[in-house]
């Protein structure tokens, strides 16, 4: 997935976390799932920005779909806490003002996405937690769900192990997110996850943070990140990447390697999707794969689970 030589009228990137991803540890049912929850989202994003959307609503319609598969972690089939409930953050950012909005620790919001643009559009903050968050969504119109929703057998079963100390790799982490330039060049930005497994309530990591899980302005670049939140929230990734396309004149994918290579002296691993003012992209990893998705006006679609693909 290479950077175009020409930028196209329109581009969406997706990812559905990064981690260890294995062909022998992935049956063909398996792959073939992610493979299709990867072009369902592609396709919400795509007829956004195909018939003249924002890039912020492109974003928002990739997530969603994304949030409502149970094969990703996020919204439904998102990981649990040890007490066995879902705690789902989620953030976006517009980088035409750079307006953002983000909530953590949500329990009863069917997409998290949807309250983090809540917040960006409607409360002139940035960022909201706990039970507030439901609260407020509930009060917009926003789809409310009881917090069995979010819980599936198979993260039942994950949290099993997590707390036997018996992790399988696909267990670890996981986020999902997107990145979209619209036909008038705007840049825009989402992420959301369940966090990590077995996680102690009250845990955030980077996916909500702006500047390290989200990031978009029009002048530089938007980015969507999944990983070691510590980790990322440290090396203010997101941010970062943006800083090196404006200040250094790097290319997305330089920007991504130089930041992900902070993140693993910081003894983290993980991925970004990179969109650049330019046009370039990047999806990138020091993990053995990542899901993750491309689709643009040229007619490019491709999707990705192994870091040799």
């Amino acid at each position: 997935m290479e950077t175009p030589v020409a930028k196209p009228e329109w581009t969406l990137l997706i990812h559905g976390g990064a981690g260890v991803m294995r062909r022998a540890e992935m049956t063909p049912d398996m792959d073939a799932a992610y493979r299709a929850g990867l072009n369902d989202a592609l396709e919400a994003g795509s007829k956004v920005l195909a018939s003249g959307g924002l890039a912020v609503d492109a974003v928002e319609a990739a997530v969603r779909v994304l949030e409502d598969n149970p094969n990703f972690n996020a919204g439904r089939g998102a990981v649990l806490t040890r007490e066995g409930v879902a705690e789902l953050d989620a953030s976006i950012m517009d980088g035409r003002d750079r307006k953002a909005g983000a909530v953590a620790q949500v329990r009863t919001v069917k997409n998290p996405i949807r309250a983090a643009r809540m917040v960006m559009e409607a409360t002139g903050r940035v960022m909201f937690a706990g039970e507030a968050v439901d609260e407020m969504a509930a009060k917009a119109g926003l789809e409310i769900v009881p917090p069995e929703y979010f819980v599936t057998q198979r993260r039942q079963d994950a949290l099993k192990r997590a707390m036997a100390g018996k992790w399988e790799p696909m267990d670890r982490h996981g986020t999902v997110g997107a990145v979209a330039m619209d036909k008038a060049g705007n840049l825009a930005a989402a992420t959301s996850t369940g966090g990590l497994n077995a996680k102690p309530p009250g845990r955030v990591g980077d996916s909500p943070v702006i500047g390290a899980g989200t990031y978009a302005e029009n002048a530089s670049c938007a980015v969507s990140a999944t990983g070691d939140g510590e980790h990322f929230i440290r090396a203010s990734v997101a941010r970062m990447i943006c800083a090196r396309v404006a200040m250094q004149g790097m290319s997305a994918e330089q920007a991504a390697k130089a930041t992900l290579d902070e993140v693993a002296a910081l003894g983290g691993a993980g991925g970004v999707i990179v969109l650049g003012h330019d046009g370039g992209v990047a999806l990138s990893m020091n993990t053995e794969g990542m899901f993750r998705g491309r689709a643009d006006a040229s007619g490019v679609r491709k999707v990705g689970i192994y870091a040799d693909e």
